[in-house]
């Protein structure tokens, strides 16, 4: 880490270096031990140089946004990890008559989006009130909720390729599938990195999308999203299975089950929260304990939402 160091304080990339930063900072979960690097870039520019120096180093990387949908090791990182979230400008682009685009950076917030299209009566977003993350990560992932997802208003996507070049694409709707892109493992763009997104919306009610919202942001308070630290869905619903993965782990009894600070939501069963103190070993036990007693029941494997940062035994 000390070349990296010397890489860092020497160079003029537009951007903020932390040492030894708790990725509990910088995680829903709230857990996670520290990062040897923390980079912060502020623009496109400083991103590609930040990821292009640490692969000269040959010092393992990886790409953090909003910090939902991962849980960070209690050992942290041993490499660079790299956030968008000073990448967050917001900017509304006009569009044919009766719509605009909402182009995004990677790091800015999914409520800021909602908040900006809502004062301007833009519709298609409002399902969105009150998601955890970023803009970045919510069209890596294809976020999705209440029967809408962001491939349905994507209009394009700006990224990094694998050689660290920028380009833009526009989403080919069989390339996007629930919770499924372009850019996850296995796919086209894997190991290119979002920098940006936009996003097609229409005019609406602003009143009736305001309430459309709020109504949406208080279905979540009351499913706990909001009661504890968490990174919403803990794991994918498979239509296979002829129920929501929620009801599942209720059938399963998991409701409000704990190890150690690790707790499933005495509200929604698929909610795993930090009731306090959670360690990221709690998380992933109480984890593979859902997963264990849904296979041994009933034979379906659930797949996490939730990614891994870092070394796991």
């Amino acid at each position: 880490m000390d070349t990296l160091r010397k890489i860092f304080q020497k160079s003029n990339i537009d951007a903020q270096v932390l040492y030894d930063e708790p990725l509990a900072r910088r995680t829903s979960f709230r857990i996670g031990g520290p990062a040897d690097v923390f980079v912060l870039p502020r623009n496109t520019g400083a991103l590609a140089a930040v990821m292009r120096a640490a692969r000269d180093a040959g010092t393992p990387m990886a790409v953090l946004g909003g910090g939902a949908n991962v849980l960070a090791s209690d050992a942290g990182f041993r490499g660079v990890v790299v956030c968008t979230s000073l990448m967050d400008a917001v900017e509304l682009v006009p569009s044919d008559a009766g719509s605009a685009i909402l182009r995004a950076g990677a790091g800015a917030p999914v409520t800021a989006l909602v908040r900006a299209a809502l004062a301007r009566g833009l519709a298609g977003i409002e399902f969105a009130a009150g998601l955890p993350g970023s803009a970045g990560g919510a069209a890596y992932m294809n976020a999705r909720c209440y029967d809408r997802e962001m491939a349905d208003i994507l209009a394009s996507v700006d990224f990094l390729d694998a050689n660290l070049e920028p380009a833009t694409m526009a989403p080919e709707r069989g390339e996007w599938a629930y919770k499924r892109t372009p850019f996850m493992p296995g796919g086209r763009l894997e190991g290119s990195t979002i920098v940006g997104a936009s996003f097609r919306l229409e005019l609406g009610d602003a009143s009736a999308l305001a309430a459309r919202a709020a109504e949406l942001e208080a279905d979540r308070r009351a499913k706990g999203h909001f009661d504890y630290p968490c990174a919403g869905s803990m794991f994918k619903n498979d239509r296979r299975f002829g129920r929501p993965t929620g009801k599942i782990l209720d059938e399963l009894g998991f409701r409000g089950r704990k190890i150690g600070g690790a707790m499933v939501s005495p509200k929604h069963a698929n909610i795993f929260v930090n009731a306090g103190g959670a360690r990221a070993s709690d998380m992933l036990a109480l984890v593979r304990a859902a997963q264990a007693a849904a296979r041994e029941r009933f034979g379906f494997e659930l797949e996490p939402e939730v990614v891994l940062l870092g070394e796991f035994q």
